[in-house]
């Protein structure tokens, strides 16, 4: 049985440009995933899937040069880039692991890994439901089950996030282990530049050591709380569930006050975190936003 870690990882990203390569204590974060995911018992090979655009060049120069592979696919359809990654290198297990995650814990990963040939489930997960810090996601799967989901969903949103086909299909066969208490508040992933300081401090604590574990983490939390204080405020997973277009807005309004340039104006007062932000295209009252989804416009009745 071959088990593969397949690491999904861009450079691209909205919120946090480059993130994959941001220094955390003068090494790469996508270094230090890799360095402390490779301490894992259970995994024989490690796969680093990335979009096939050019900007993602320099991370695949990076990751070979640190003895990792590289698999180069589609930048929105991940579901099919994961599929393809593990197909690659002919894996029979594949085990999960998203690039903002470089607080990955290795001995979770084996637990779970071993949970997952005890339970002979198609999907195994550390999420469902959550109790663990965000950033210490896992979750483990037969590549019969991932070449399913390929194959069978053609949701935009399943084949941007890999697995919610899989999760919310009652067709696959699934397990998972839960904490001893809920922590799943706690955010430990790096998808902000707020989230990039929390991280960086955490490894400062440590320096030069990087293979504490996520116990180690968890006492660092409850004895220097300030440490985590700067991103306390953002909520977990709101990506998955956030356009383009806010994601976008979100950035614009670190640098732009109110996030536009037209100060006498409120763009958010009638559907906070949710309207469209910024539109691909428009036609009388309708706009559609970056993501292509339309919408009436109820306020203005008119762009112009």
């Amino acid at each position: 049985m071959k088990i593969v870690a397949i690491v999904q990882a861009r450079m691209g990203s909205t919120r946090l440009p480059g993130k994959a390569l941001k220094l955390i204590t003068g090494k790469a974060m996508i270094e230090i995933l890799l360095s402390r995911l490779s301490l894992s018992k259970e995994i024989n090979k490690i796969v680093v899937a990335i979009p096939e655009s050019e900007d993602n060049n320099l991370l695949q120069l990076a990751v070979e040069s640190l003895g990792f592979s590289c698999y180069r696919g589609s930048e929105k359809d991940v579901l099919n880039r994961f599929y393809n990654s593990a197909k690659f290198v002919s894996a029979d297990v594949i085990v999960r692991i998203t690039g903002d995650c470089p607080l990955v814990d290795s001995i979770l990963v084996d637990e779970c890994i071993r949970e997952y040939k005890n339970s002979n489930v198609d999907y195994f997960s550390n999420t469902d439901p959550a109790t663990y810090p965000d950033g210490l996601d896992i979750e483990v799967m037969s590549f019969e089950s991932i070449k399913r989901a390929n194959n069978e969903t053609d949701s935009d949103f399943d084949r941007e996030h890999v697995t919610p086909y899989i999760r919310n299909s009652d067709s696959f066969s699934k397990a998972s282990v839960h904490y001893i208490e809920d922590l799943s508040n706690q955010r430990w992933s790096v998808d902000e530049p707020e989230d990039l300081v929390v991280v960086t401090n955490v490894f400062k604590h440590f320096s030069p050591n990087i293979f504490f574990d996520w116990q180690q983490v968890l006492d660092l939390r409850k004895s220097q709380p300030k440490l985590f204080i700067e991103n306390q405020q953002i909520k977990n997973n709101e990506g998955a569930t956030m356009g383009t277009g806010q994601k976008l807005y979100k950035r614009a309004k670190r640098v732009i006050p109110g996030g536009n340039m037209l100060l006498s104006k409120r763009p958010e007062m009638f559907l906070p975190e949710k309207w469209p932000a910024y539109f691909s295209k428009s036609k009388g009252c309708k706009v559609w936003d970056l993501d292509g989804k339309e919408y009436i416009d109820m306020s203005i009745m008119g762009i112009g």
